[in-house]
């Protein structure tokens, strides 16, 4: 039996817990109750650790501790998130960053795979509904142009502008690109953007893959409901 250490990032408010894990980019949990959000993280961690393809024992204990955490008046519980983290403000090294890549690249790559395993893109089960960034996507292609189009925004937020191309993948590796073509990009800039938001690579990097996975996420559970999971692609391991 072996132990696997979690950092964990939290926002929260009287709505709900928003945690991010900080050693494995892109795992998530969140939950009206603070211990509730918590005690997802070691199935959450194993999930990723499968998906990411890190070698890990069912038997592997996941010891989560809370590394930084923050107040915020955004809507939590709808997954709005603004924080960016401390450790996100160091530098990258090269071998970092590919490894992140990696996995921002595959993340991209098995979003297409199941979105494409859908039957019908323009299903919906869900109840049409507003937040603060407007209509929330309901259907798998509304999904799917919503999960894509925030790349060019991402990217913008680091100085780094683009047109947006309609397959995601394609758009991923675009992004990266143009990312990589910058002035010592690896030395991971904090800048101030949209809102009063503060950005860096890394904070890119993580919402990428972030992003991803709680889209997918939805749009898993709702076209297995309907379809069944024989006829669903599952690269995310939900």
């Amino acid at each position: 039996m072996g132990l696997i250490r979690n950092n964990i990032v939290v926002e929260y408010n009287n709505k709900g817990y928003l945690m991010y894990s900080e050693s494995f980019p892109g795992a998530y949990t969140r939950d009206r109750e603070r211990e509730e959000a918590l005690s997802k993280f070691p199935a959450e961690i194993k999930r990723y650790c499968r998906w990411a393809g890190i070698d890990y024992a069912e038997t592997d204990v996941v010891e989560s501790v809370i590394v930084q955490s923050k107040e915020r008046n955004l809507e939590i519980h709808e997954a709005d998130s603004d924080i960016i983290f401390l450790s996100e403000q160091d530098p990258l090294l090269v071998e970092e960053y590919e490894l992140i890549k990696k996995r921002v690249l595959k993340s991209a790559h098995d979003f297409q795979l199941l979105y494409d395993s859908i039957p019908v893109k323009t299903y919906t089960s869900l109840p049409k509904r507003k937040s603060f960034y407007g209509a929330v996507p309901s259907t798998p292609e509304e999904m799917y142009e919503h999960t894509n189009g925030v790349t060019n925004y991402y990217a913008g937020e680091i100085g780094v502008k683009l047109d947006n191309i309609d397959n995601i993948y394609q758009n991923r590796v675009q992004a990266l690109k143009k990312i990589e073509e910058t002035c010592d990009f690896l030395h991971n800039k904090t800048f101030h953007g949209s809102y009063e938001e503060q950005w860096s690579l890394r904070k890119v990097l993580r919402r990428f893959i972030w992003h991803d996975h709680i889209h997918a996420k939805g749009m898993y559970r709702m076209a297995v409901k309907k379809w069944g999971d024989s006829e669903i692609q599952n690269p995310y391991y939900f």
